[in-house]
């Protein structure tokens, strides 16, 4: 991912641009859309999803368009809804059972607070909410008889209640561990119907007329004819075991897997067969009938809609912005978003709206995006795939990547590195062919490059330095020991590793120390690293943190950011871009660093002004002009030939820039500043040199 860097000395970068409308805070971008859905809930003709991560979507016409509807929701983790009348409740993943009378405009608490709700049910006047938890005291089934107002414990007191179903005057909760339970008295007295019933961790129980399903984790699809007295695997052609949902229409009867997709039954489970055509995810948490609809809600790719008894779906999640983004990519104006369920999203207009790019990424779980002139690179659970055309086609280019689990991607001039679950790959021909070049049974979450040094974050075993492209690698741990490391970032001396629990180390750009960089740092649980002028920039499990002095200290900047689990940053034109477990956000930079406007309108031409002052002490400042976005060097050499420092490296948008040197750390003498400006196509679109003189 190409990044904008500072050199080591104490610079001060005035990225000056065309005006634009200044947001207050961070703004959720209009996508990408998908993510995990828990659950569904139809009322009418609206149909309900509970997302694992952004409360409670609304559709009102067939999923066609989703709207957040979570307005007081304070938990949105979302485990269970139930339809009740005027009422709407969902359960929730720690935050007890919530409660909505106007088709989820507004929410209100209603109980059970810090219980984890995973199952609700209603029985006229009466709620039942299953419950488990993290401690063997905590779980059971717990009544409301006015609309959540109070709850009192209605048995099966530590048990781990994962569904509830209620036919007649039948209440039966299916437990994980303990089978299937029957109560015909509300709860006052329950009674274990296993009898038959060989796996007896159960995920979801379903009525159809007298028969009652069960469906279980690992053990498939048992059927009771008799009220749970006896039990009957039928799992004919239910190739995939893990049934986490089930779904009744009429005769048929939908089993939704982990893995398999869904299957359809018409003959109460005798036979099952495979319905996914068109179902790009095969992760089923949730099923739901709607009319004719059948919905299906995945781990990552959102919702599903099939109006033909799953003989074909259609992915539906206009509006359901709910994607956990795992990685983000600049080219140019192109941002590109990889997810963890849903693949590929571009945007051409900072995040304002977003197209999905999957066409041959037949791994949605995309960890890692990297730009190599005009390819792209992502890295996936599956190996890696090439894209010449921004996403609109994907090839795999796996040849001698003998471990597909990808997690980073690096660019070192005509070098491609891949970081996977067993070290690092070296590819010299665009990922043409592979070959191991070091750290074997070793993850490598992270890279960063700067000339011939190639630096790897490893799972356990801290940082690993190479300067002959991968074939020999030193550990350079001291004090930073074997910390996990996810993120690095290089800005102009300094290297930087953030890890997993224990914060930032800062290092010398030769790795041979580390101290911890960590005062301000309130979430030492970093997943990202990111350098824009003097500035650093941290993603982390309490959002994203601001230092503007190498670490030193550390300022929160979260300001509207309600999804504060941040796994990547990116900067990319005058914003600063997040990817969250709840998709991507967006903030001018302006708002965080020094950012002034230029009134003098769009440049027609490249150009690169003279420095002023000149002659300068200690300081000067060079403007130069942008009449379309490109990757942009400005560097300062000595009359030698030698790099002094470099200004800006990274790509800029369109508009007039300067950039200023403080050189008081260098002798006094005659410099050069070179800009170098490459387009879309690899192709070098402006190269002029200035002289400056420092005089001391």
């Amino acid at each position: 991912m190409k990044r904008i860097l500072l050199s080591s000395v104490n610079l001060a970068i005035l990225l000056t641009a065309i005006p634009r409308v200044s947001d207050a805070q961070w703004v959720q971008t209009n996508g990408p859309y998908g993510g995990r859905i828990q659950c569904f809930a139809v009322s009418g003709t609206n149909v309900f999803a509970g997302s694992f991560a952004t409360g409670v979507y609304l559709s009102t016409n067939s999923g066609a368009n989703w709207t957040q509807v979570d307005t007081g929701l304070t938990n949105t983790a979302i485990m269970s809804l139930a339809d009740c009348g005027t009422n709407l409740f969902a359960g929730t993943f720690g935050g007890g059972v919530f409660r909505s009378t106007n088709s989820g405009a507004n929410w209100t608490q209603v109980g059970l607070t810090n219980t984890y709700v995973y199952a609700l049910a209603v029985s006229g006047t009466n709620l039942f909410a299953g419950t488990g938890g993290i401690h063997s005291w905590e779980g059971g089934v717990f009544l409301s008889t006015n609309g959540g107002e109070s709850w009192t414990q209605a048995g099966l007191y530590s048990y781990d209640v994962q569904a509830l179903a209620v036919s007649g005057t039948y209440l039966f909760a299916g437990t994980g561990g303990s089978g299937v339970l029957l109560s015909t008295d509300s709860g006052a007295n329950w009674t274990q119907v296993n009898t038959g019933l060989t796996n007896t961790y159960v995920l979801a129980l379903a009525v159809s007329g007298t028969n009652l399903f069960a469906s279980t984790y690992g053990g498939g699809v048992f059927l009771s004819t008799n009220s749970g007295a006896n039990w009957t695997q039928v799992n004919t052609g239910l190739t995939n075991t893990d049934v986490y949902a089930l779904a009744v229409s009429g005769t048929n009867l939908f089993a939704g897997t982990f893995g398999g997709g869904v299957y359809l039954s018409t003959n109460s489970g005798t036979n099952w067969t495979q319905v996914n055509t068109g179902l790009t995810n095969t992760d089923v948490y949730a099923l739901a009938v709607s009319g004719m609809n059948l919905f299906a809600g995945t781990d990552g790719s959102g919702v599903f809609l099939s109006t033909d008894s799953g003989a074909n779906w259609t992915q539906v999640n206009t509006g359901l912005t709910y994607a956990s983004v795992t990685a983000l990519a600049v080219s140019g104006m192109n941002l590109l978003a990889g997810t963890n369920g849903s693949g590929a999203f571009l945007s051409t207009d900072g995040g304002g709206n977003w197209t999905q790019v999957n066409p041959g990424l037949t791994n949605p779980n995309v960890n890692a995006l990297a730009v190599f002139g005009t390819s792209l690179f992502a890295g996936t659970g599956d190996g890696v795939f090439l894209s010449t055309n921004i996403g609109g086609n994907w090839i795999q280019v796996d040849t001698g990547l003998t471990n597909t689990y990808v997690l980073a991607l690096a660019v070192s001039g005509t070098d491609l590195y891949a970081g996977t679950g067993g070290g690092v790959f070296h590819s010299t021909n665009s990922g043409a062919s592979w070959a191991q070049v070091g750290l074997p049974n070793t993850y490598v979450y992270a890279f960063d490059v700067s000339g011939t040094n190639l630096f790897a974050g490893t799972g356990m075993s801290g940082v690993y330095l190479s300067t002959n492209s991968g074939v020999d690698w030193t550990q350079i741990n001291t004090g930073l020991k074997d910390n996990p490391v996810r993120a690095l970032a290089i800005s102009g001396t300094n290297l930087f590793a953030g890890t997993s629990f224990n914060g930032i180390f800062r290092s010398t750009y030769s790795g041979d120390h580390w101290t911890p960089a960590n005062s301000g740092l309130t979430n030492t649980d970093v997943y990202a690293l990111a350098v824009s002028g003097p500035n650093l920039f941290a993603g982390t499990g309490g959002g994203v943190f601001l230092s503007t002095n190498n670490g030193a200290s550390w300022t929160q900047v979260n300001a509207g950011l309600t999804d504060t689990t941040v796994y990547v940053i990116a900067v990319s034109g005058p914003n600063l871009f997040a990817g969250t477990g709840g998709g991507v956000w967006r903030r001018p930079l302006s708002e965080l660093v020094s950012v002034k406007e230029t009134l003098g309108g769009l440049p027609a031409a490249f150009s690169l002004g003279q420095n002023y002052p000149n002659p300068f002490n200690p300081s000067t400042t060079i403007r130069f002009g942008l009449p379309s976005a490109g990757d942009v060097s400005l560097i300062v050499y000595d009359v030698l030939g030698r790099e002094v420092t470099t200004l800006v490296k990274g790509i800029l948008d369109v508009g007039y820039h300067t950039a200023t040197w403080n050189a008081s750390s260098v002798a006094s003498g005659v410099y050069f500043a070179r800009l170098s400006v490459t387009n879309d196509f690899g192709r070098i679109a402006f190269n002029k040199v200035t002289k400056l003189l420092l005089m001391k």
